[in-house]
């Protein structure tokens, strides 16, 4: 949970006329209402709503490292003129994205998967085919008769990118209401297809053998049947495909694409860059950051903002970068917890009155650890005007900073039976002790011999929890099967 309030806003101005460009990569004419020139400055608006939002990770060395990568891929793209822009975003997830006229993104949660800096070029090169193809500007040029801004496309395409198109749901239709989901959509299959062509293409030039792509693909697959086998253990249902393979489809017959496209490419070709990789994610930041905040078991810190809660036995937490939720295990009802803006009210009355609009209802005067708070339950309007029921508590902690505690359910039934836990959940809503202090200190991914042992001694020290030892094979690649050679470099989590 970051401490900004959750919405980017999106501009919605729409850019008159289109023009017609040549595709430098197919070279053919096609019409569209970006010119390079509009790619350029609608990408350098969209990159800053995307920092604002997501945020850099703060490691210039690691920042340096990718960047200098990325600037060799790009100078032997189809587009060298463009000034690039490469970016580790601070974000646990495993993903990857790109923004019209050079900006390309990778998560540190990618990072920590990948096994070589070829690799990482693979899909690196992948975006950078996004963007020598013009794929921003062509989706822009589709959704302008949706009534969307070329800007707000532009950002929508990296949210769609980065939380698939479910999460985009709701930035959709604060753009445009009448815009459908399905409508708004990702690239489309041919332009995937093309820029996995162009993603071989950008690592055989530059002396990368393109079959790293098919690593790459093979260490996502790896990742999505974790989660499923994790869902299973936990009688959960497996989960849909989040991240890079939500928004980059991951089915057979791409991975028998990405086989074909590496096999045209015939060279012999340099070291992956496999040490070099190694030395470069060394004491990068593992699952959640600082900044935020930590899930250590029913436990939830938050040092930047000062606070910590605790789940219900038998809760999850579920830690985002809008908000955190303590969730029960039918998934049916939580308590949700979030940072509100300054612009909401300087007093509990006036938040409530500004942000809720309460038609009736009554309030209450409380206390949340050392935090003033008031509960209110009572009926406000959503947007299309329809009456419903809201329930909720506003706390101010520290810095007189002020949290929004929202009641959540699927229906009505679902908060009756959970109530008296979300209640229970929100009690611990606290100022950090030190104790809190202490547990709040993120992992860190380290760089180690194989040694004897293996696995299992080095999950037996590890602080993942649930299945350390499939963790480790995951992020080492080894996921299916097999074991590293002994004294070969390996990642770590301490």
């Amino acid at each position: 949970m970051h401490n900004r309030f959750l919405p980017i806003v999106l501009a919605a101005a729409l850019l008159a006329g289109c023009a017609t460009v040549t595709n430098p990569v197919t070279g053919q004419r096609e019409l569209t209402v970006m010119d390079e020139r509009s790619e350029i400055a609608e990408g350098r608006k969209a990159h800053e709503e995307v920092l604002k939002e997501y945020g850099a990770y703060a490691n210039p060395r690691l920042q340096a490292y990718v960047n200098e990568l990325g600037q060799r891929l790009a100078k032997q793209s189809h587009r060298s003129n463009l000034e690039w822009h490469f970016t580790v975003v601070d974000s646990p997830e495993i993903n990857a994205f790109a923004l019209p006229g050079g900006y390309v993104y990778v998560t540190r949660g990618l990072m920590a998967h990948m096994e070589s800096e070829a690799d990482l070029a693979g899909v690196i090169g992948h975006e950078i085919g996004h963007v020598t193809a013009r794929h921003g500007a062509q989706r822009a040029t589709r959704q302008q008769t949706a009534g969307l801004g070329v800007l707000a496309a532009t950002i929508l395409g990296a949210v769609l990118e980065v939380k698939g198109v479910g999460g985009a749901t709701d930035m959709a239709s604060t753009v445009s209401q009448g815009v459908a989901a399905g409508y708004v959509a990702s690239y489309s299959r041919d332009q995937e297809t093309q820029a996995d062509r162009l993603g071989a293409e950008y690592l055989a030039r530059n002396n990368y053998d393109p079959k790293n792509m098919i690593d790459v693909i093979r260490v996502l697959k790896s990742q999505e049947q974790f989660a499923a086998d994790t869902a299973r253990a936990e009688g959960r249902k497996p989960p849909a495909q989040a991240g890079w393979l939500a928004s980059h489809p991951s089915n057979d017959k791409r991975l028998q694409d990405i086989v074909q496209f590496a096999a045209q490419y015939k060279g012999k070709y340099g070291d992956e860059g496999r040490a070099r990789y190694m030395q470069a994610i060394n004491g990068m930041t593992f699952g959640e950051s600082r900044e935020q905040g930590v899930t250590r078991g029913r436990n939830f810190y938050h040092e930047p903002l000062g606070i910590a809660l605790t789940a219900p036995e038998g809760w999850r937490v579920q830690n985002s970068g809008e908000a955190v939720a303590l969730v029960n295990a039918a998934g049916d009802a939580g308590l949700i917890v979030q940072v509100l803006p300054p612009k909401a009210g300087n007093s509990h009355d006036e938040i409530i009155r500004n942000v809720f609009k309460l038609e009736q209802g009554r309030t209450e005067r409380l206390a949340l650890g050392s935090f003033p708070a008031t509960h209110f339950a009572g009926v406000s309007r959503n947007r299309q005007g329809q009456a419903q029921a809201v329930e909720a508590t506003v706390a101010t902690g520290p810095a007189n900073r002020h949290f929004l505690l929202f009641y959540g359910a699927k229906d009505a039934q679902a908060l009756q039976r959970a109530r008296d836990r979300i209640r229970e959940a929100e009690a611990s809503f606290r100022p950090l002790t030190d104790t809190d202090k202490a547990a709040a200190r993120p992992w860190v991914l380290r760089t180690v011999p194989y040694q004897k042992g293996g696995f299992p001694q080095l999950a037996r020290q590890s602080p993942l929890p649930g299945n350390p030892e499939a963790q480790l094979r995951l992020i080492n690649g080894v996921y299916a099967g097999g074991e590293p050679p002994p004294g070969q470099l390996i990642k770590v989590v301490e």
